[in-house]
């Protein structure tokens, strides 16, 4: 019989990390059964880390494609759990292509989809149901990701870049860990609004929500999230550090809500209210979780415990 009870992991037995990542380029070409993902990744060796180490991607479920170090092709060993392959003693480049399907994504980590939604959840090690990748979370890395699909409405960390018809690019430059990236392909419609920093810039906000009677439950939400930014300038001098920030409230996400950088995603439960059907205690609990999401931009996600 397998012993499922919780294992102790100490301290003493951390190992930093032999390669860091300096940039991850990802493109998406969506389809329910057939999502392609490219992935290009720039490694240097990690001068803190111990050598003899083998280079290791964590990978589970996915269909390789190709894969290339520096535009060569290589024939990495796969099992159930990644890849290995020998790479240079060096900075190189790491491509690779994969298949993944979120239509039949039943376990609801990494990219899935649900009633013609694409949502995606990476904490804590969703993202290598995505692609190859160190997902760990002492590995960060600033992310730029291109989004091709028929969804009107194609979501991703950071600020938008560039767009046009079928596809849209994001632009994430701060450093994250893999398990807070995010994206969600759909039929949205937002309420928007902004939020004047503490230093004069001006943030785009948007709730996203299916279309119908959702969208008109999102007012108190906003003014939530309003509020949560102000506290924490006011409290901690913390300004928000990207040009916008999204929430996609979707009744189909897994989680309560999650802290992806700038591009939370929540479950309905957490973000909709009405003054005629909610109760006093709704509206303290949305008030509670919207705060608790947004505060993670800096406490948690940017500043952590040292050990």
């Amino acid at each position: 019989m397998t012993d499922t009870s919780p294992q102790p992991i100490y301290l003493a037995d951390y190992t930093p990390p032999g390669w860091l990542i300096e940039d991850v380029h990802l493109t998406f070409r969506l389809a329910p059964g057939a999502t392609r993902v490219l992935s290009r990744i720039r490694f240097v060796p990690n001068p803190a880390a111990p050598g003899g180490q083998s280079f290791f991607l964590h990978g589970e479920g996915l269909t390789l494609i190709s894969s290339a170090i520096d535009g060569a092709p290589v024939q990495p060993t796969l099992d159930t759990g990644g890849l290995t392959c020998p790479v240079p003693d060096r900075a190189f480049t790491w491509e690779a292509e994969v298949e993944i399907n979120p239509a039949a994504n039943t376990a609801l980590e990494g990219l899935y989809m649900s009633n013609g939604m694409y949502c995606s959840q990476c904490e804590a090690e969703g993202f290598r149901h995505i692609t190859y990748y160190p997902d760990r979370p002492d590995v960060m890395a600033p992310f730029r990701v291109r989004i091709e699909g028929d969804a009107p409405v194609l979501l991703s960390n950071g600020n938008k870049a560039a767009e046009g018809p079928g596809w849209a690019e994001w632009d994430d430059p701060w450093p994250k860990p893999a398990y807070l990236f995010a994206l969600v392909a759909g039929d949205l419609v937002a309420r928007s609004d902004s939020f004047t920093t503490m230093r004069g810039r001006d943030v785009a906000l948007k709730l996203w929500t299916r279309p119908g009677p959702d969208a008109d439950k999102t007012e108190w939400a906003m003014q939530a999230l309003k509020a949560a930014m102000a506290w924490d300038e006011q409290s901690y001098g913390r300004e928000y550090d990207l040009d916008i920030f999204q929430i996609v409230a979707v009744s189909d996400f897994n989680m309560g809500a999650m802290e992806n950088k700038g591009l939370n995603i929540f479950n309905t439960s957490a973000v909709l209210a009405s003054a005629d059907t909610s109760t006093d205690a709704n509206f303290a609990r949305i008030e509670g979780i919207i705060a608790h999401e947004y505060f993670h931009n800096w406490t948690g996600n940017r500043i952590t415990c040292r050990d």
